[in-house]
């Protein structure tokens, strides 16, 4: 690899690599028509490349891309999640950790919805638009809670990491975990090999990280390529006030509880997490994201590994302020579309709905979509509203999948503060893990 491909930072080859996809992709949306066909013809002769292009190569290079980071998620969360619990030398630690972990994540989604329809109800997004006959959804049947505490204890850990079952195979590395800390030189023997085993995981992470800015580019030209231009403009006010609730949330509830808990620069925490958050954004996936936040959260804001490999895949599973965020404005929205006046009592019971389900509903698929469709069953709203708006959700999914990895970021470093697991050095270091960011491929290769 030339010396010019590390002449820039990582964090600026990603940004450069999203904008430069945006732009193409903006730029196809202008050149082809919504047939695929091009919007002027070249010496008499139409000649389409748009399919090639679009749903050849770059969905293909970007499906790749996302699966090449699900890959690490299991063996990642897994291995991680073994050596930081056969570490500790004392049980209670689990506890302690279990309780402030969930304890923190539902506080700062209650306070995510709040906020999302105290701004909805002052700014109105519903109002004047016209609920259009024909919009129709289905929604998923979201399972009981008492079906939910059942799912997390795995029947066959093996079935469980082959599905990605995250929260049963946090579970079971926990236990397996604990028993190596207990069975003294026996479990000292495998806790070495886990370890070894999780040096390597990382390396494989910073190497998927250097190939992230091609991924990141084809990810954006195919999004920008075929987001309609159109529904944007009939749901501006409402796509604007998600994304504002969603920045000042980040921005302003993290820095807020990360300062009033630690004592820590908030600025410091956002400057570091630049690149997972550029991950996130283009993934839209926390889970795709784990192994980046993982990284950052060790590596860059010193977070204790036991702490880490606990609270991190916890959060990428149930916490879900930018989806509570979602369904606070959308809720309001809904309501407003359809002429619904809900009282006071309606509100209360959406934050609390919205709250218990965001652990309720961790691991089923499409988890944003089911959570609004039970909040607005709760409060007798027509499910059909949620037609209105996934126009635009995907790009919002994006922002508020950066807001929740950055919130499992901020949860990591007040419990790892509170744990005595937090290096305050490294957090204020600017330079601290640079070295496990920018891997040298061409080096690694010839010794490896």
């Amino acid at each position: 690899m030339s010396q010019n491909a590390h002449k820039y930072s990582l964090t600026t080859r990603i940004f450069i690599g999203m904008v430069a996809g945006i732009l193409i992709g903006v730029l196809l949306q202008l050149i082809f028509d919504d047939s695929g066909d091009l919007r002027f013809s070249i010496f008499g002769y139409s000649i389409s490349t748009y399919n090639i292009l679009v749903d050849g190569i770059f969905s293909t290079l970007g499906q790749i891309f996302i699966a090449s980071l699900k890959m690490l998620v299991v063996p990642l969360v897994f291995v991680s999640l073994i050596c930081g619990t056969s570490s500790l030398t004392e049980p209670s630690k689990l506890g302690r950790l279990g309780v402030k972990s969930i304890g923190l994540y539902i506080f700062t989604t209650a306070i995510a919805i709040s906020l999302a329809i105290s701004l909805g109800l002052l700014v109105s997004p519903g109002v004047g638009v016209e609920a259009p006959s024909d919009a129709v959804f289905q929604a998923q049947q979201a399972p009981s809670f008492g079906q939910v505490i059942l799912d997390m204890f795995p029947t066959n850990p093996i079935n469980s990491l082959a599905e990605g079952k995250m929260l049963q195979i946090i579970i079971f590395a926990v236990l397996l975990g604990v028993a190596m800390a207990m069975c003294g030189e026996a479990g000292k023997r495998i806790a070495s090999f886990f370890e070894d085993l999780n040096t390597v995981i990382m390396r494989l992470v910073t190497i998927i990280m250097n190939l992230a800015p091609y991924g990141v580019f084809v990810l954006m030209a195919k999004l920008f390529s075929s987001i309609g231009v159109n529904m944007l403009e009939n749901l501006a006010k409402y796509f604007f006030l998600v994304l504002a609730v969603l920045i000042i949330h980040g921005l302003v509830t993290y820095s807020v509880l990360l300062k009033a808990f630690t004592g820590l620069n908030p600025m410091m925490l956002f400057y570091k997490m630049r690149d997972a958050a550029q991950f996130a954004f283009s993934t839209a996936s926390s889970s795709a994201t784990l192994p980046v936040t993982m990284e950052t959260a060790q590596n860059k804001l010193g977070v204790g590994k036991s702490v880490s490999s606990f609270t991190l895949p916890l959060g990428s599973t149930i916490n879900m302020d930018g989806t509570a965020i979602m369904q606070g404005v959308a809720t309001v929205f809904i309501a407003q579309v359809y002429g619904v006046d809900l009282t006071v009592s309606d509100y209360l019971m959406v934050v609390l709905t919205a709250t218990l389900a965001s652990v309720g509903t961790a691991g089923v698929p499409g988890v944003g979509l089911i959570m609004l469709a039970m909040v607005l069953q709760q409060v007798n709203l027509p499910v059909e509203g949620i037609a209105l708006i996934i126009g635009v959700d995907r790009l919002l999914d994006m922002t508020r999948t950066a807001v929740n990895i950055t919130g499992d970021c901020t949860v990591a470093c007040i419990i790892a503060k509170s744990e005595n697991e937090l290096d305050a050095t490294r957090f204020n270091n600017k330079k601290a893990g640079l070295k496990e960011e920018e891997v040298d491929l061409e080096h690694f290769d010839k010794n490896s």
